[in-house]
Order: C-alpha cells, then sequence, then structure tokens
C-alpha cells in the first residue's frame, strides 16, 4: 500500500510538472501572440503613414505644378488634375512668400519700357530737331517740320497689323526680337543721316517701335504680369514714354540731336539682351494647345499662390473649351469681332483713345517750342518752360502711379481729368483776356496754369488710359481688338498732329486750348457713363461684366418673370 501511495505521489508530481510546462507553454504563446499583435500595429501604422505621405506627395503633384508635378500625359481633352479641383481645395495650398516671380516679372517689364523710352525718344525727336536743323541752314519748311512727327505716326500704321498678326503666329517673344532689331536699324539710320530723307527713312523703321507700344507691348504687360502688380506696371509704362520725351528734349535742348540716336542704339541693345530671357505667353501657348509650356511659364513668371493657380485653372480650361475652338480661322474671328459682346469693349476703348488724344497734353508735347514760343515770345523762355514742363509730367506720371495703388482706376481718371479741364478753361481764358490787353501777360502765371494742367492730365488719362484699356481687351481674338484699337489710336492721333499747327494758327492757343477743353467734357461724360471699375479684378472677371445681355439671358429671365409675378400676387394676397 505504501508503494502504490508513493506511486501515486510520483504521478501527481509528474502531472503537476506536466501542467507547469502547459501553463509555461501557454505564457510563451501569448508573449509570440502579442509579439505579433505589436508588430501587425507598427506595420499598421507604418502603412497609414506611407498612405499619408502619399496623399501629401499628391498633394505636392496637384497643387506644386512649379516643382513636381507631371504634365507630360496632358493632352487637348485630358483636363489636368489640379484644374478639376474646388476653390475651396485650392485655397489650402501654402503660400510661399517669394520675390522670385516678381523679380521675373520685372525684368519683363523693365524691356517692355524700354521700349516705351524709345518710343517717347522718337516723339520727342523732332521738337529739338527740328530748330537745330533751321540754325544750321537747313531748310525744313512748315509743312516738312508737321510731317517730321505725322510721318512717325503714320509709319506705324502698316505695322499694327503686322504685328498684331506675327503676335498671334509666331507669339510675342520673337515679335519683340523683331521690334528691337528694327529699332537698332532705325536709331543707326538717324545717328549716319545726312539729309531729311535720310531722317524720314528712320521715322519708318521707328515706327515699328512706337506700334508696339499699343500692341504688343500692353499684350505683354496684361499677360505677363499678376493681378496685384498689373496696374502699376501698365501706368509705368505710359509714364516712361513721357520720360523719353523729357530725355530727348533736354538732350536737343544742351546737345547735338545725334545723341539722342546713339542713346536709342543703347536700349536697343538692351532690349535685345532682355527679350532672350523671357519665357514665351503662357496665353498664347494655351492657345496653341502646349498646355505642358503654358504651366511651366505661368509658374515661373508668377509663382504658385492662389490666385496664380485659380488663373492658371481659368486659362485652360477656356482654351480647351469649344467655345476656342471655334474661333481659331478668320471667318469665325470676323464673326466675333462684330457680334454685340465684341463691339462693346471697342466702343469703351475708343472713347478713352479719343479722351487721351483730345485732352491735348501729348499734342502739347510734340509742340512745345511752339506753343511756348507763341506765349512767352522768348526763345530761352521758352525752351526753359518745355523742360520745366516736361519734368513736372513725368513726376507727375509717377505720382499717379503711386496713387493707381491706392485708388480706383476709374475713379482717378475722372477726378484728374476734370481737373485738367478746368485748367484747360482757365488757361484759354487768360490767354485770351492777354490777347485783348485786359491783362497783362505774366510768365509765371502762365507756368503755373500749364504745370497745373500737367500735373492733372498726366496723373489722370496720360497713365489710366492705356492701363484701363490693356484691361478691357477681350480674351476673343485679343490681337484683333488690340490691332482695331491701335488703328484707331494712330489714326486719330497721326491726323490730329498733322493738323494742329493749323489749330495754333487760326484759332491761335488760346482758341485750341478752349477746343481741347470741350472734347473732353464730351468724352468725359461718356466714360463717367459707360466705362467700368477694373481695379482688383482678373481678366476673365472684367470681360464677364462686359458681357451684354444675350438672346438667352431675356428667354430666361422673361420666362421667370411669370413665375415671380404669380408668387407675388399669392403674397400679397
Amino acid at each position: 500500500l505504501e508503494l502504490e501511495l508513493e506511486l501515486e505521489l510520483e504521478l501527481e508530481l509528474e502531472l503537476e510538472l506536466e501542467l507547469e510546462l502547459e501553463l509555461e507553454l501557454e505564457l510563451e504563446l501569448e508573449l509570440e501572440l502579442e509579439l505579433e499583435l505589436e508588430l501587425e500595429l507598427e506595420l499598421e501604422l507604418e502603412l497609414e503613414l506611407e498612405l499619408e505621405l502619399e496623399l501629401e506627395l499628391e498633394l505636392e503633384l496637384e497643387l506644386e505644378l512649379d516643382k513636381t508635378i507631371s504634365i507630360d500625359c496632358i493632352r487637348k481633352d485630358d483636363v489636368l488634375r489640379v484644374f478639376d479641383m474646388e476653390q475651396s481645395q485650392i485655397k489650402m495650398v501654402k503660400e510661399e512668400k517669394d520675390w522670385k516671380p516678381f523679380l521675373r516679372q520685372l525684368l519683363v517689364c523693365s524691356g517692355i519700357w524700354n521700349s516705351c523710352f524709345m518710343s517717347g525718344l522718337s516723339i520727342g525727336t523732332p521738337t529739338v530737331m527740328v530748330p537745330q536743323l533751321r540754325s544750321a541752314n537747313v531748310t525744313v519748311s512748315e509743312e516738312t517740320a508737321s510731317w517730321l512727327p505725322a510721318a512717325l505716326a503714320y509709319g506705324s500704321i502698316p505695322w499694327i497689323i503686322i504685328l498684331s498678326t506675327l503676335t498671334t503666329t509666331i507669339g510675342r517673344k520673337k515679335t519683340h526680337i523683331i521690334v528691337a532689331v528694327s529699332c537698332l536699324i532705325g536709331y543707326s539710320i538717324l545717328y549716319f543721316s545726312k539729309a531729311i530723307n535720310h531722317i524720314f527713312v528712320s521715322q519708318i523703321f521707328q515706327g515699328v517701335n512706337v506700334a508696339s507700344t499699343i500692341t504688343t507691348s500692353v499684350i505683354i504687360l496684361t499677360e505677363f504680369t499678376s493681378t496685384k502688380y498689373r496696374g502699376i506696371f501698365l501706368t509705368l509704362k505710359s509714364a516712361t514714354i513721357f520720360w523719353g520725351i523729357l530725355t530727348a528734349n533736354t538732350i536737343g535742348t544742351f546737345s547735338n540731336w545725334h545723341n539722342i540716336s546713339f542713346l536709342g542704339c543703347f536700349c536697343s541693345v538692351y532690349s535685345l539682351l532682355t527679350v532672350t530671357i523671357w519665357p514665351e505667353s503662357p496665353y498664347w501657348l494655351a492657345g496653341k494647345g502646349k498646355f505642358e509650356d503654358c504651366s511651366k511659364s505661368h509658374m515661373w513668371l508668377k509663382g504658385n499662390d492662389v490666385e496664380t493657380l485659380t488663373e492658371l485653372k481659368n486659362i485652360v480650361k477656356y482654351y480647351q473649351s469649344e467655345k476656342f475652338d471655334k474661333q481659331n480661322n478668320i471667318r469665325s474671328a470676323t464673326k466675333i469681332l462684330f457680334s454685340k459682346p465684341s463691339l462693346k469693349p471697342i466702343l469703351l476703348s475708343s472713347l478713352l483713345i479719343c479722351l487721351y488724344i483730345f485732352s491735348g497734353k501729348l499734342i502739347c508735347m510734340v509742340y512745345a517750342i511752339d506753343i511756348l514760343k507763341k506765349i512767352f515770345k522768348d526763345k530761352r523762355t521758352a525752351y526753359t518752360g518745355m523742360l520745366i514742363l516736361d519734368c513736372v509730367t513725368v513726376a507727375s506720371m509717377y505720382l499717379g502711379c503711386f496713387l493707381s495703388k491706392i485708388l480706383k482706376r476709374r475713379t482717378m481718371l475722372l477726378v484728374f481729368t476734370s481737373m485738367g479741364i478746368m485748367f484747360l478753361f482757365i488757361l484759354s481764358g487768360y490767354l485770351y483776356l492777354v490777347k485783348l490787353s485786359k491783362l497783362v501777360e505774366s510768365a509765371y502765371v502762365s507756368i503755373s496754369l500749364l504745370v497745373g494742367y500737367s500735373i492733372t492730365m498726366s496723373c489722370g488719362p496720360m497713365i489710366m488710359v492705356a492701363c484701363i484699356l490693356g484691361e478691357l481687351l477681350p480674351s476673343e481674338s485679343k490681337c484683333i481688338f488690340m490691332c482695331i484699337n491701335a488703328l484707331i489710336f494712330k489714326l486719330m492721333f497721326s491726323t490730329f498732329t498733322k493738323i494742329s499747327p493749323y489749330f495754333f494758327k487760326y484759332l491761335e492757343i488760346h482758341g485750341t486750348f478752349l477746343l481741347y477743353g470741350i472734347l473732353s467734357v464730351v468724352f468725359l461724360v461718356l466714360i463717367y457713363l459707360y466705362i467700368p471699375e477694373t481695379k482688383n479684378k482678373t481678366l476673365h472677371e472684367i470681360h464677364e461684366s462686359l458681357k451684354w445681355q444675350t438672346k438667352k439671358s431675356v428667354e430666361e429671365f422673361s420666362e421667370l418673370m411669370p413665375v415671380v409675378v404669380k408668387e407675388h400676387n399669392v403674397t400679397h394676397a
């Protein structure tokens, strides 16, 4: 029995050991399971992190086009993923404070401003050249003297059509290269000219650049610049033209007029150097279906902020639309040109051009010496007065550029033009009383009134007209509209320049100023009634605001009216 008990105890011990071993195995299994669970959790976390990284990369690919986006697969019928995003998603883009886009836009604008400066040189050269030619015993009749500034304007008319065509076909960049080369040729001919005929040939070549200031230059400035900089860049363009006139008058006053052409050659070389760095216009590239190059050019010029992405989205969507496809032939473009939505921008632009010319400021600068000699009866005082007025004009235009950043464009145009018209009427009345010997002519009073006139007109139509004109250009057949505006401007300006000496002769200075004032009042009233505000609006928004009411919208309104009337009657009852 004792032996049996011992055996039983041994068996129990063995069983206990086995149980302990089993428990140990279970514990080991549990530990292994826990380790596996931990590994699975770690893997899940890694997967989540990878997914987050992938999402971040996708957002970067979609939103930061200038860094990592791949646009190789874009076709005419394939919309880029970023352009399908909602506006709320676009606003999630982290804006980078980078000065590179601004500096790049400044580089492009410097080339355009340089061309405008050369246009000012061309316009100002006849003012000082004719007196020097006459003092050198070169026969220059009144008819020839009036043709010298007019030839520049008339010579630019065919180039308006040529440049508008080239801008559409070969692009903005190549067209501007042609302009710079023609400028270099024109100023070289002027430098070595020995006769009046040589000067006329030079004026024809310089007419290419003058034509570009109201065609390709405006298009480049509106397409290459951001909305926040566009206004001041366009106003600086106008100011630079008058800076060129001042420089030409200063050089011609204190030295030989041939030195003006030497400066023109130097500026032409600078234009050639800067234009080689530019990209092509993103609008032109999109119009040709080159959406990859369009995106690269747009991001290079304007960066990757929310405004830039929104503008890029609108550009691509517009040029991928069927509406744009229908505009690619001449017949469709002509049909669009004479449609109601297209006629409105042309008519509004014509009003602005008329105000710009008939305000008289530009004509007064072209014939500054002749006008001031008739007022002061003294050659030295006339030259001094010319330089004073030129300096005041340039300074006032830069003041206007600063004010355009603060004030609304339409408000500036209306207020300063009204003040300029007031000075015109005061000048006319003062000079008429001097003629009747009711007042004694005072150089200080005359200069003060002319300075007031120059300041107000320089801050008003001289800078704001060009700015608003560039923004009123519709997207449909932009180059055709630019060509029409330029033709209207050049025909009116050249004709007005040619006949102005006859105004001075038969109406005299006081009558001419009165005529300028009356014409300016007429066009200012029309501008007040019809020109919209364009500040802080994209080109797309401006064009939408200019659209006339279409037949479809009228029909929709007609269908809606019975419902509205019915609801009103029920509510009233």
